[in-house]
């Protein structure tokens, strides 16, 4: 049977973005130093692959901090939390960016938000009791 993984986000500044996706909740599962590639992957989550979860790795390239495009294709990452509103506060809080309040979706009654990470990737927040 076939699963889904993990999203690999490039970045610009590891730290910043662990940081970021601690606020969500997220816990680093595992870390892997490549020298010969000059890079760093960082695995992201609320639990491993092992118990089901899917993950987020962030890749840092280094000495490559100019940063990347996001690009048009890329929509957004989901997470489910119990409490948007306290998590938008957490963001905020924190220094980081909100691109929409917490409320109710058009049309609807789920309570979502949109926060941005430090590079620029957008995750909305869904209101998970």
């Amino acid at each position: 049977m076939a699963s889904f993984l993990h999203t690999m986000l490039r970045t610009k500044n590891l730290d910043a973005s662990i940081a970021f996706y601690k606020i969500l909740g997220m816990h680093e599962l595992r870390r892997r130093e490549v020298p010969d590639g000059k890079y760093t992957l960082v695995f992201l989550g609320y639990a491993s692959n092992a118990e089901g979860q899917a993950e987020l790795e962030l890749t840092y390239n280094w000495g490559d901090d100019s940063g990347y495009d996001v690009g048009t294709g890329f929509g957004h990452l989901a997470v489910g939390v119990p409490d948007v509103a306290a998590v938008v506060e957490k963001v905020r809080a924190a220094g980081g960016k909100v691109t929409r309040e917490a409320g109710p979706v058009k049309f609807g009654t789920t309570v979502i938000a949109f926060v941005e990470d430090p590079d620029g990737y957008k995750t909305e927040l869904i209101e998970r009791v």
